[in-house]
């Protein structure tokens, strides 16, 4: 079995030598170009784009696919819809600017007919067009406290609503990841401890988050290896990132995450032109680097 110290298995310095200065990049395959086109082009919303996306970069690259989701922060809300369930609980559904949608089911205190949680709904989706949700909630509570005294039921009813909803959004990432078992099959991680170790590291989803978020800062693919990221605890992992978006708004970053031995030259091109393509998807189908 090769050692790093007996000079036949790169350190982590000479794999960012070589990506540095020594790479040369290949473009994608004619079938893999196909088949990453072929996922953007075909997803019927944005949340079967995300979920094909991480399986795809997986398929690909034969190492784990990663995609980090848009943040409220990054990707506001422009709708909010109740509807009634049983026993005083509602489904508050949010759908944001580039179309995702998320749900949350909420205990009442109170009872509210579907006629009430419409309009509820739709004063809040209405707010939503004044400010995004992170200035609007201070706005919309103080508001609706300072007319108390002349405003009906509903309205006080859809305060109660809008506090828990508000309450319970929280601007967190969530992070689709597809192909983790493939590390199983690499020989650095061949020993219990270290594969324990690696799907541990993935289960804290936290972490991969910090090393996306790095990448949310660059307009390009970007490459961590070894203990440049926040796996740094795991040796022979490595990151190949890359953000998506709409127009000049970044949203999230996509990802390889592999074994530090990666086919760089491959995998680099196959992160690049799928972020690409998802952020074409995003716009509308129009060019992403513009």
């Amino acid at each position: 079995k090769p050692h790093t110290s007996a000079g036949r298995v790169p350190t982590d310095k000479g794999y960012r030598l070589y990506v540095g200065s020594l790479l040369k990049i290949r473009s994608p395959s004619q079938a893999d170009r196909e088949r990453i086109e072929k996922v953007a082009q075909e997803a019927s919303g944005v949340d079967q784009l995300f979920e094909e996306t991480a399986e795809l970069l997986s398929s690909l690259s034969h190492h784990a696919g990663v995609v980090a989701m848009p943040r409220p922060t990054s990707d506001p809300l422009r709708q909010i819809e109740f509807m009634a369930l049983r026993e005083d609980r509602c489904l508050a559904v949010f759908v944001s600017e580039a179309g995702i949608v998320t749900n949350k089911i909420l205990q009442l205190e109170f009872r509210m007919t579907p006629s009430q949680l419409t309009r509820a709904g739709n004063y809040l989706t209405e707010k939503l067009k004044e400010a995004p949700i992170a200035e609007l909630r201070a706005r919309i509570l103080s508001e609706m406290r300072a007319d108390k005294g002349e405003i009906d039921s509903l309205i006080e009813k859809t305060l109660s609503v809008a506090e828990q909803t508000f309450t319970e959004s929280e601007s967190h990432a969530t992070l689709l990841v597809d192909g983790e078992a493939s590390f199983l099959d690499a020989p650095e991680f061949a020993d219990v401890h270290k594969a324990r170790a690696l799907l541990k590291a993935f289960a804290d989803k936290d972490r991969i988050l910090k090393v996306l978020d790095k990448a949310l800062l660059a307009r390009d693919v970007q490459i961590f290896i070894g203990s440049d990221s926040e796996l740094s605890t795991l040796p022979d992992v490595s990151v190949v990132a890359a953000p998506y978006g709409r127009g000049e708004q970044i949203l999230g970053t996509l990802a390889v995450i592999g074994p530090t031995r990666m086919d760089y030259a491959k995998v680099i091109p196959l992160v690049d032109l799928t972020a690409r393509e998802v952020t074409r998807f995003l716009m509308g189908g129009g060019d992403p680097d513009k």
